[in-house]
């Protein structure tokens, strides 16, 4: 499989720098959806058309590539991921990578550590990620990390990103037992005497953190090499470009450096809203970027996790009949002021939110900032929107709401277990927002699922998971509307 870039416009006569011929190549361009052949000029797409067209951009230089047949796809756009700096897990910087093909059982996950704490100075974190207690068995717990060390602070962190086990050294430093309180927003697990069992959800998880041990940081020079192997990790999977979903203007000058060092992937920056004021000023100071770089998303987390088991739903969990998720932090009156804010300066507002309850928070937000100010130009996102309805679908419809679904069944489509059968249908419902005309976007979300497009599009096309069940049959998609939005 091959892939094409971004196209631009030329006279015939030019002579390409690249040929590619007798293939099949899907153009995702319902004016012309297939192609022979295509040629590329400067590293752009000059002209996509039948063989004889692009022979006749062939010159004397010019590198041919016979396709024999095969399939071209335009590169990748994963909508939303968070990019990470790839370190090896046993340096001072690596977390010990703790997914079902690494370690398939809670055992193998404390001795994984254990090998990392023998080379950890006391006192240090002894960091892993992204396990997942579907297929463990259970969360691990405290009691399971007390056995990697007692003299060091230990954090495993969730597949979801959204929750986290810790031993009990960590939370010793944090102050955290009985008597403490949940924080707004998270809380922690615990056992039948209120003692913290470990396990952390949401806000928890920083509360923890960030009374512990600094982390060590590596030089700027291994950061950006860090970075780079990240990048070309995407490339080598068929990613072009990506939306990168809430970071800090450091974070961006970091991003900026690396492309300096040598220009891989193309994105487009959501900035956490809470630097809304800072990306004010960039974009005032200089414009909105440029082809590699793209500013005038912001990110805002309103809700919680759908595989972490965390999100705001109306009605209760099917496994938990007295549970309806972790309420937002923030009231409604407090989002509606901070979506008004970002719509008014222009600006698109991307939402993280899962449950229906937290999207219909959000979708009241958004109606109550097109009223006041209408914007066929909005864009205005949900990031995931993973347990819908009828009725919120719509309402996203005639507001012209995008939405930035899951696509990671393969993974973590066990965790629909928790919502119940009766909700599967309805959830990523990317076909019902094909045929109801919203524009949506499927996405990894890395490091929650691999980037991985193709098995991003497997995920849509089948509903199948690793194990091959299959979870909300009535949002199958076909592979090319996969192909289109993956």
């Amino acid at each position: 499989m091959l892939l094409l870039g971004r196209s631009v416009s030329c006279a015939a006569a030019e002579v390409a720098d690249m040929a590619v011929v007798n293939a099949q190549v899907i153009t995702v361009d319902q004016e012309r959806p297939r192609a022979e052949a295509f040629a590329v000029r400067s590293g752009k797409i000059m002209a996509v058309g039948k063989n004889d067209k692009i022979k006749n951009m062939i010159g004397a230089k010019t590198k041919v590539i016979d396709a024999k047949g095969r399939t071209v796809l335009p590169g990748f756009y994963d909508c939303h991921l968070h990019a990470q700096e790839l370190y090896d897990e046993m340096s001072p910087y690596g977390e010990i990578d703790c997914r079902p093909e690494s370690t398939a059982t809670i055992e193998s996950v404390i001795a994984r550590l254990k090998a990392k704490a023998k080379i950890t100075p006391k006192g240090k974190w002894v960091r892993g990620s992204r396990y997942q207690d579907t297929k463990l068995g259970r969360h691990l717990n405290r009691y399971d990390l007390d056995k990697v060390s007692t003299e060091h602070p230990v954090y495993v962190g969730h597949s979801s990103g959204h929750v986290a086990a810790v031993n009990s050294k960590a939370l010793e430093l944090a102050g955290a037992n009985a008597r403490t309180k949940d924080p707004a927003g998270g809380a922690f697990d615990r056992d039948s005497e209120g003692e913290p069992t470990g396990v952390l959800r949401e806000s928890a998880m920083d509360y923890v953190m960030s009374r512990g041990p600094s982390i060590p940081k590596p030089s700027r020079e291994k950061r950006i090499q860090a970075q780079l192997k990240c990048f070309e990790a995407f490339m080598e999977k068929g990613i072009t470009s990506f939306g990168e979903a809430g970071i800090s203007p450091e974070r961006l000058a970091f991003y900026r450096e690396v492309h300096k060092s040598r220009p891989t992937v193309r994105m487009y920056v959501m900035i956490n809203s809470i630097y809304l004021d800072e990306l004010k000023e960039l974009i005032q100071a200089a414009g909105r970027g440029d082809e590699w770089i793209r500013l005038g998303a912001v990110k805002r987390f309103h809700g919680n996790s759908l595989s972490g088991q965390t999100c705001w739903l109306s009605a209760p969990y099917a496994d938990r009949p007295d549970y309806f998720g972790i309420p937002p932090a923030r009231s409604q009156k407090r989002l509606n002021d901070e979506v008004w804010e970002i719509h008014e300066a222009g600006l698109q507002n991307c939402i993280h939110s899962n449950g229906d309850r937290e999207i219909d928070m959000v979708l009241k937000a958004y109606e109550l900032a097109l009223q006041r100010l209408p914007r066929k130009d909005h864009r205005h996102r949900i990031e995931h929107c993973s347990v819908a309805n009828e009725e919120l679908l719509r309402r996203i419809k005639d507001s012209g709401v995008a939405l930035a679904t899951h696509s990671y069944v393969y993974e973590h489509g066990d965790k629909m277990e928790a919502y119940g059968a009766e909700r599967w249908d309805m959830m990523h419902p990317n076909r019902s927002c094909l045929e109801m005309g919203i524009p949506i976007g499927g996405n990894s979300d890395y490091g929650v699922s691999a980037a991985w497009p193709m098995l991003r599009i497997q995920s849509m096309v089948t509903r199948k998971t690793s194990g091959g069940k299959v979870y909300g049959a009535r949002q199958r998609i076909s592979i090319e509307d996969a192909i289109r939005i993956g």
